[in-house]
């Protein structure tokens, strides 16, 4: 059994989806205990089948057994565990996608996970058992639902347009600077961006920071890169700097990081 996995939508679904991932326990006769997600800018929906899994953010634990989940913005590393003959598969949407909805506002949602009635998404599914047990179903419904949403918006929205611009400078741009790119006001950039993702534009960019940072580390020895080479390239002001913020989320230091406790993206 492969407990994690990852599958991957169409091109013109790729605008709002990232991908889909999977922790399939439901063979498994033992609870998988201690397992770890960090923080990576993104939303997530979890569809539940079996019996169910604990998830501990840095707000609360919840419970969740069969069912649709949205999970917000994390801004901390998450332990999830994960009951015997319990499958996950979530759906992982980027940070604008759902500011193609303007009835959700998230500005005081965020490190939290709230539970959903199937008949409150956009797109429509069958059961979550359905869904969980045939992975090639789940892909043909968002991809269909997703590459229609692109067709219908080929302008960005402000909200994306503010994330294009952070990747593409690399992380390393301030609001300001933002605004005199859009002509537009740091005040209506802050209210939009944290109404449609839960976070401010610079805590967004600190989380992007830190994701990169992670992965780069985790090939140090293949680049033969030191930690104050990754601390530098990602612009963090010396090493102490970067072992503080990678602290603050994982709560140890990179030196003790045991990347084994995480689910972590695969490479493509």
């Amino acid at each position: 059994m492969n407990l994690y996995s990852e599958h991957y939508v169409s091109e013109k679904c790729e605008r709002f989806v990232t991908k889909i991932w999977c922790l399939d326990n439901s063979t498994g006769q033992t609870l998988i205990e201690n397992k770890l997600v960090l923080p990576n800018g993104c939303f997530n929906l979890a569809i539940i089948n079996g019996n169910f899994i604990e998830v501990h953010t840095s707000k609360k634990k919840y419970e969740m057994n069969e069912g649709f989940y949205f999970c917000s913005q994390m801004t901390n590393k998450v332990l999830v565990n994960i009951q015997p003959e319990t499958k996950v598969t979530i759906i992982q949407l980027h940070a604008w996608t759902l500011s193609m909805f303007p009835n959700y506002d998230l500005s005081d949602f965020s490190d939290s996970i709230i539970k959903v009635d199937s008949k409150e998404l956009p797109f429509s599914t069958k059961t979550d058992a359905d869904l969980n047990s045939d992975i090639s179903l789940l892909l043909n419904i968002v991809n269909s639902y997703f590459e229609e949403l692109n067709t219908a918006n080929p302008n960005k929205n402000l909200v994306e347009k503010i994330c294009e611009i952070i990747k593409l400078h690399d992380e390393e741009i301030s609001v300001s600077e933002i605004g005199k790119i859009l002509d537009l006001s740091q005040r209506l950039l802050q209210i939009k961006f944290k109404t449609a993702t839960g976070l401010t534009i610079k805590k967004y960019i600190q989380i992007l920071k830190f994701r990169k940072s992670v992965d780069q580390m985790l090939t140090m020895s293949q680049e033969k890169l030191s930690l104050t080479d990754v601390a530098l390239y990602n612009k963090y002001f010396d090493q102490s700097h970067f072992i503080k913020k990678f602290k603050d989320v994982t709560k140890t230091t990179p030196k003790m990081f045991n990347s084994s406790l995480y689910f972590l993206s695969q490479k493509r």
